[in-house]
Formats: C-alpha cells, sequence, structure tokens
C-alpha cells in the first residue's frame, strides 16, 4: 500500500560528480509538491536558478523556496553553517520570498559547521599539497568528522544559548591548540562566539524536529520531493574515494539524513548532464581540454556557464562517461532520468559516450572500486552523429532533431532507465517532454 507521494532527486542522485543541474530538476517537480527537503551535505553544494530577471544562488535552502505553497526542510544529515543560513535567509527576502518559520524547518539533529571546521579544513588542504582532495574549504568533511567523532555540536544546542555558548567556546579552544602545533592560524574565538550566539537568537524559530514534520506530511498523503546534493561519485562509501565528500549523496543517504522509511519512496529521479564534468582533484576518464573543452565549458560569462555555483571555479569537462551513468543507476535505482543541457551539444558534428574502459589491457564496464584504477581507464568510445539544430524551443521529444533522439535512446538503452525530461537552456520553461 503506498503511503504517500515521494520523489527522489539526486545528484544525491546526480548521477555523476555533482553540478548535474539538479535545481532545475527539483524546482520543476517542487511545482507540485507540498515538502522539498534536502538531506545530506551544507553549503559546499549550489543551486543556480533562473527566475524571470532574477538570478538566484541557493547554498543550503531548497529550491522549492520559490513556490509559495511548499515548505521547505533541512534535514539531520545536514551540516549547516548558521552564519552562512541566516545571509542566504536575507538575500531570499530580499527576492520578496517568503522564508518565515512556517515555510522552513531546520532539524534539531543537523550538525552545525564552526570556525574551527573551516580552519581545519583549509589546513589539512594545505598540509596535503599536490595531493589535496580539491575540497570547497566550506568545512564540510572536518564537520562530519566531528560528528563521527561524537564530539560535534547540533543546532538543536543552539535553543540553550548559555549551554551553545560554553560548548561552541570549548570547542574553537581545542582547535586553536591543534592549529598552534600545525603553524596555522589560530581562530578569534571572543568574535567567533559573539557571531554564533547572534545566528543561534535568529535561527531559534526555525529548529524543530522535522523527521516528524516529514511523518506528519507522509502520513497526511502529502507529496514530499527530496533535493540532492553533489553526485553518486561523490558518496563517501561509493564514490571515486578519497576524492568524495563526507557524506552519502544518494538514495540510501536520503532516507537516514532525514529519518522516514523506504515505503514511502514511490519515484527515484536521477539527474545527469548531457556531458561529463567534475570540480575538484580526482580521476576523470572521459576529460577534456583545449578547444572542446572551452566550448562544453563556456566563458563563464552567463550562469549556465560551468563554473561552480558555489565557489566559482571551473569545472572540469568531458564527455558523457556512460559507464559512471550506469553504475550510477545501479546504486540509486532510478525510476527515471531527467537529462540536462543537451542544447550545449548542438552544433557538433560528432558526439561520443564512454561505454567501457580498458583497465591494464583488460576491458571492463564497471566502474573501478580503486581511484588508482579509475585513474588507470582508457575510455572505450562509441560515435554518434551530432545535430545542427537549435534545440532551445522545442518542448516535446518527438520534436527533437533525428540525432538528438539518437543520442538520447542509446544513453537510456545504455542506463537501462527512461529518459522522461530534456533540459534545453537556462530558464524554468526550457524542458522536453517524453
Amino acid at each position: 500500500m503506498r503511503r504517500g507521494n515521494w520523489h527522489a532527486c539526486h545528484d544525491h542522485t546526480g548521477r555523476q560528480w555533482g553540478d548535474e543541474g539538479k535545481g532545475r530538476a527539483v524546482d520543476y517537480l517542487s511545482a507540485q509538491a507540498d515538502v522539498t527537503a534536502r538531506a545530506t551535505g551544507g553549503d559546499n553544494a549550489g543551486h543556480t536558478l533562473n527566475v524571470g530577471e532574477h538570478l538566484l544562488k541557493l547554498h543550503l535552502v531548497p529550491s522549492g523556496i520559490l513556490h509559495p505553497h511548499v515548505a521547505c526542510v533541512l534535514g539531520n544529515g545536514m551540516v549547516i553553517n548558521p552564519v552562512n543560513l541566516v545571509k542566504e535567509i536575507e538575500e531570499l527576502r530580499g527576492f520578496g520570498l517568503d522564508v518565515s518559520p512556517e515555510r522552513l524547518k531546520v532539524s534539531t539533529r543537523a550538525h552545525l559547521i564552526t570556525p574551527a571546521h573551516l580552519a581545519l579544513d583549509r589546513a589539512s588542504e594545505r598540509e596535503r599539497g599536490d595531493s589535496k582532495i580539491g575540497t570547497t574549504l566550506r568545512g564540510i568533511g572536518p564537520a562530519y568528522g566531528d560528528k563521527v567523532d561524537r564530539r560535534g555540536i547540533r543546532v538543536g544546542e543552539m535553543l540553550d544559548v548559555e549551554a551553545f555558548a560554553q560548548r561552541f567556546e570549548e570547542a574553537l579552544s581545542r582547535t586553536n591548540g591543534d592549529l598552534a602545533r600545525r603553524g596555522a592560524d589560530l581562530i578569534d574565538i571572543h568574535g567567533a562566539v559573539e557571531q554564533y550566539v547572534k545566528a543561534a537568537a535568529r535561527l531559534r524559530p526555525y529548529i524543530t524536529d522535522t523527521s516528524m514534520f516529514i511523518d506528519d506530511a507522509l502520513r497526511a498523503g502529502k507529496r514530499v520531493v527530496v533535493e540532492g546534493a553533489q553526485g553518486t561519485l561523490l558518496d563517501v562509501d561509493f564514490g571515486s574515494y578519497p576524492f568524495v565528500t563526507s557524506s552519502s549523496p544518494t538514495v540510501g543517504g536520503a532516507l537516514t539524513g532525514l529519518g522516514f522509511g523506504p515505503t514511502y519512496v514511490d519515484r527515484v529521479v536521477g539527474v545527469a548532464k548531457a556531458f561529463s564534468t567534475r570540480v575538484g582533484g580526482g580521476p576523470m576518464p572521459t576529460e577534456l581540454d583545449g578547444p572542446l573543452a572551452d566550448r562544453l565549458r563556456g566563458t563563464g560569462a552567463n550562469f549556465w556557464d560551468e563554473y561552480g555555483t558555489t565557489t566559482g571555479r571551473p569545472r572540469r569537462v568531458g564527455w558523457l562517461d556512460g559507464v559512471i551513468l550506469r553504475y550510477a543507476c545501479v546504486i540509486n535505482g532510478f525510476t527515471e532520468l531527467v537529462l540536462t543541457k543537451l542544447d550545449i551539444l548542438s552544433g557538433f558534428e560528432s558526439l561520443q559516450i564512454c561505454t567501457a574502459y580498458e583497465i591494464d589491457g583488460e576491458r571492463t564496464t564497471e566502474v573501478p572500486a580503486s581511484v588508482d584504477g579509475l585513474a588507470r581507464a582508457t575510455p572505450v568510445y562509441e560515435t554518434f552523429p551530432g545535430w545542427s539544430e537549435d534545440v532551445s524551443e522545442i518542448r516535446r521529444m518527438s520534436d527533437l532533431p533525428a540525432n538528438a533522439r539518437r543520442y538520447l535512446d542509446a544513453i537510456a538503452e545504455l542506463c537501462r532507465t527512461p529518459i522522461d525530461v530534456v533540459s534545453v537552456g537556462p530558464e524554468r520553461a526550457q524542458l522536453v517532454h517524453a
């Protein structure tokens, strides 16, 4: 018996390394939803949405906030910088959006990112030198490290201002000792405590038991959309370890990151680009450089170009890696796919899809468990004819150029998952439906 409608949209079920355009997909799904929730990650993730004349960059608040009838949840599996969350709330209010406690709920069980985590992130990346992970330096890894080490600070602790201030100061003092031993800059404890206590006062009305809120919604037959962050290949268990994030941005992570059972799930929507991109370090078998890469990436003059929403870093780009896409479908059990940025491929004489790897002379269609194996992987490509037509005004799959349909059919067959929606431009309306 189906007890509600749950739509999980991931990169976090992004199917690649993140940045697949999940914000667009969630914005589309949220129009018919009652609740939009995030389960993992922090403000290292970002979604850019073009809404009329406004360009909105979201880092913590789910994309559903753009729809006035939708409630938004920051789940227990997240790590949250409260200062940055207050800033984002104020920015959204500046656009005229209702970001009241009635619409935005923050889990008591989410963990806080503190200045200690930011300082430790910078120090660790500096010490790694050429072997650095390529983190966003937002303190995500150290915050999750404190969580599993059982010494993190939870959002719910901000409800008691005196106890919170004491715990917060103790954590910063402990970290300053570590930073001094490493020769790194120390934290201004007094200034940090003052800043975080002010943020705690602002956020207190938003803090609640979000698992109970979601359970009440589902039992009432309401529709909940989970907004993914990062991607399957950044999952700490299933990604290209150690070049991964510190959480589980897969369907399994959504369940534990929000606190509900799998019996509620009836759709799992995977989001992928029509080509591959990646931010940060680690191997990327189909990576391109030179003029082809520049053409896929864009100049950075438009938000649709391949530069990180949160960091502004240019993304690494390459041909579509079908081996990784099929792997993500296996891990997440997608019921359907959303493919983004098909418009970028218009004008190419030919396109390539990686359908297998050659590693040490052996051909395989599996993603190697070791990062060294993935680094040694040589892509085996299948070539497809391109198309010259502008697809930006097309809204039905049957109206796409024949070669574009062949390209999409090949991806769907390779992944054994239907493609139901394709984006062909940055505007909300630029979606092609099956």
